[in-house]
C-alpha cells in the first residue's frame, strides 16, 4: 500500500483514522475493517469488480503482516506502521520493547507529565511529553513539527474538545492493556478463590515487591477499581478515591497499604 500515500502526513492519517473508526472506540474492526480494505483497493486502482472475497485477501494478506496484537483489528499505531512514511510516523515513538500492560507504570507517566497536579495533561504538558518521547529515542525534531504532532494528538484523542487529555484519553495514546482486574470474579464466594485471585491481585500491582503498594502502585490499583464501575475518570476524580482508600485501609498511616491492610479491607484473613 506504500505507493497509495507515498505524501500521507500526520495530519491527513488523523483523517483517515477518523473516518473510519466509526464508533469511536480507539479500534477499526469488523465491518470498519472491511471499509478500511474497500476504500484501499480503490485508491490502488483495484476498483474493477471487489468482492467480498477479494476484500477478504487483501484483509488476511495486510492484518497478518500489520496486527501486532493478534485480536483481529487495528490500533491507531498498527494503522500508521501501515500508512505513514517513517519520518512522518511519530506514533512510531509509542511502540514499547514491553508492552504497557500494567497501570502502576502508566500512572508513573501521568504523574510525572501532569506537571501542575490539574488532574488532566494539557497541550504544553502534552509537547513535553511528546519532546521528552523524541529525545529518548534520540530523534531530533523541529519545534513546528512538535506543534503540529501535539495538535494532531490533541485533535485525536481529546474528545470533549475541552483541550486537554484525561487518563482514559492518555491511556488510549500509550495503549494502556485491559484492566487487569477483569481478569477476576470479583464476587467469588469461596474464600479460597478469593484469597488466591488475592494473591494475584497484589502481586501485579506491588511492582516493587516490597509488601506494600505505595505512590504509583497504589495509584494503579485505585485506577483500575474505579475503572470497574464508571468507563470515564479523570485525574481528579482518582485523586478523590485514593484519598478514601488510604483513609480506609492505611491502618498504620504511612501512606502505603500493606498487603494485609488491603486483605483486611477486602474482607480477607491474611497472615503473613
Amino acid at each position: 500500500m506504500d505507493n497509495a500515500f507515498d505524501n500521507l502526513d500526520a495530519v491527513g492519517f488523523l483523517q483517515i483514522w477518523q473516518h473510519f473508526d466509526v464508533d469511536d472506540n480507539g479500534y477499526i474492526e469488523g465491518k470498519e475493517l472491511d471499509d478500511f480494505f474497500r476504500h484501499m483497493m480503490k485508491k490502488l486502482g483495484m476498483s474493477d469488480e471487489i468482492t467480498d472475497d477479494k476484500i477478504r485477501r487483501v484483509k488476511e494478506r495486510f492484518m497478518s503482516a500489520y496486527d501486532t496484537t493478534a485480536d483481529g483489528r487495528l490500533q491507531i499505531q498498527e494503522l500508521a506502521t501501515m500508512m505513514l512514511p517513517e519520518e512522518e510516523n511519530f506514533l512510531l515513538l509509542f511502540r514499547r520493547e514491553t508492552p504497557l500492560d500494567n497501570s502502576v507504570e502508566f500512572m508513573r507517566i501521568w504523574r510525572n507529565y501532569d506537571a501542575d497536579s490539574s488532574g488532566y495533561i494539557s497541550a504544553i504538558e502534552l509537547k513535553g511529553f511528546l519532546q521528552d518521547l523524541f529525545l529518548q529515542h534520540k530523534k531530533t525534531i523541529s519545534p513546528n513539527k512538535l506543534e503540529e504532532y501535539t495538535d494532531t494528538l490533541m485533535k485525536m484523542f481529546d474528545k470533549n474538545n475541552d483541550g486537554r487529555l484525561d487518563l482514559n484519553d492518555l491511556a488510549r495514546i500509550l495503549a494502556l492493556k485491559e484492566n487487569f482486574l477483569l481478569k477476576f470474579d470479583m464476587n467469588a464466594c469461596s474464600q479460597e478463590d478469593r484469597k488466591r485471585d488475592f494473591e494475584k491481585i497484589f502481586a501485579h500491582y506491588d511492582v516493587s515487591k516490597t509488601g506494600a503498594l505505595e505512590g504509583p502502585e497504589v495509584d494503579g490499583f485505585v485506577k483500575d477499581m474505579m475503572e470497574l464501575v464508571t468507563p470515564t475518570i479523570s485525574g481528579t476524580d482518582l485523586d478523590k478515591f485514593r484519598k478514601v482508600l488510604l483513609g480506609h485501609c492505611d491502618m498504620n498511616g504511612d501512606g502505603k497499604i500493606q498487603k494485609n491492610e488491603l486483605a483486611l479491607c477486602l474482607g480477607l484473613k491474611y497472615s503473613s
